[in-house]
């Protein structure tokens, strides 16, 4: 059976839980620069290059990893947000980049293998790639609305390379996360589909996108409607949201994405708002009450957590959500074709 299937038999039974944010577990670390570079011989200081850790301190990737799975996480993602060249170029280290996602992939695999094994519940390894700081759709020049730094095929090479590290180390699900740029996710979208079809297999995309205000946006101005239909055609075998707000701002745009896409809801908010002082004060028990709302309305899938959030959250969310049932998951629509033939359903 495909990951694709397993996942949707596992979440057809209860609501399954991803992980929370990797930041801010690293930060607890208090790892100084020595730790981030190991013995790599780097032009650049490598402080706050998390991605790297999955090759100089892969000890550290796997304790956050397994601290998630334990609280009861049914997918675990790779440590990779930022490992893309793009990405890397800040810290010197692009060459590294095909080394950081497999490592970082074979980290999760073997942990989510191990929990599996132990207690035959399914694990699963979303292989995660951001958004990187650039962005298709608008210009960073506002004198010259035209201008782009880079294209769409360029994009696109970029997250091919990440892409097929994080197949070659063992990934289940390719995530593409905190989506601000719709265009940039199409990218992503196509590198995978592409990889997918060198491979000769299918390669499931999930795909959750950010809203940048509360009118429920992103940043090039799509609303969670648009932003479903837009990517619908890939077949994601996850939809949903993720990061800039906490739970009680995404309410009403998790309804209306529960209420349209043909697909498993996944949610990963973060622990609240963060306080003056850039920290997240939301506690776990607080997060688990709010999203278990909207377990209890059936509109979810699959939860978790981003910034802010720990292995106490997650294991909130898990007691909390524990015998609700899940979201059903609607059937395709069926379009008419318009030379009147036979109607055709649309693949979920």
């Amino acid at each position: 059976m495909s990951a694709r299937e397993r996942l949707k038999q596992a979440a057809s039974t209860r609501i399954l839980l991803t992980d929370g944010a990797f930041g801010t577990e690293i930060q607890n670390w208090k790892l100084d620069e020595a730790a981030y570079r190991g013995s790599l011989d780097l032009a650049r200081d490598q402080k706050g290059n998390n991605d790297i850790l999955a090759i100089t301190r892969p000890d550290v990737v796997d304790s956050i990893t397994r601290a998630y799975l334990s609280a009861g996480s049914d997918i675990v993602s790779t440590n990779t947000f930022s490992a893309n060249v793009i990405s890397q170029a800040d810290y010197a280290a692009e060459h590294l980049v095909k080394d950081i996602n497999i490592a970082s992939a074979q980290i999760a695999r073997k942990a989510a293998d191990e929990f599996a094994a132990a207690d035959g519940r399914p694990r699963f390894v979303a292989g995660a790639i951001g958004p990187t700081n650039k962005t298709l759709s608008l210009s960073p020049d506002v004198n010259d609305p035209g201008y782009r730094e880079i294209d769409f095929d360029y994009l696109k090479a970029v997250y091919r390379e990440q892409i097929d590290a994080l197949l070659e180390g063992g990934v289940d699900f390719i995530l593409i996360e905190t989506v601000f740029d719709t265009l940039n996710a199409k990218a992503g979208i196509m590198a995978a589909i592409e990889a997918g079809e060198a491979l000769g297999r299918d390669v499931p995309i999930m795909v959750s996108m950010t809203l940048t205000d509360l009118s429920g946006r992103n940043l090039s101005g799509h609303t969670v409607e648009a932003f479903w239909h837009a990517v619908r055609h890939a077949r994601p075998v996850t939809i949903g949201l993720n990061c800039s707000f906490g739970a009680e701002q995404l309410r009403p745009h998790v309804q209306v994405l529960s209420g349209i896409a043909d697909t498993l809801i996944m949610v990963y908010p973060n622990a609240g708002l963060p306080n003056e002082l850039g920290q997240y004060d939301e506690l776990p028990e607080q997060t688990a009450a709010l999203v278990s709302e909207w377990a209890n309305n059936g509109q979810v899938n699959i939860l978790g957590g981003c910034c802010g959030s720990t292995p106490g959250h997650i294991a909130a969310m898990s007691r909390a959500v524990a015998d609700i049932t899940p979201r059903g998951v609607p059937t395709p629509p069926v379009v008419t074709r318009l030379a009147g033939l036979e109607p055709m359903t649309m693949a979920a």
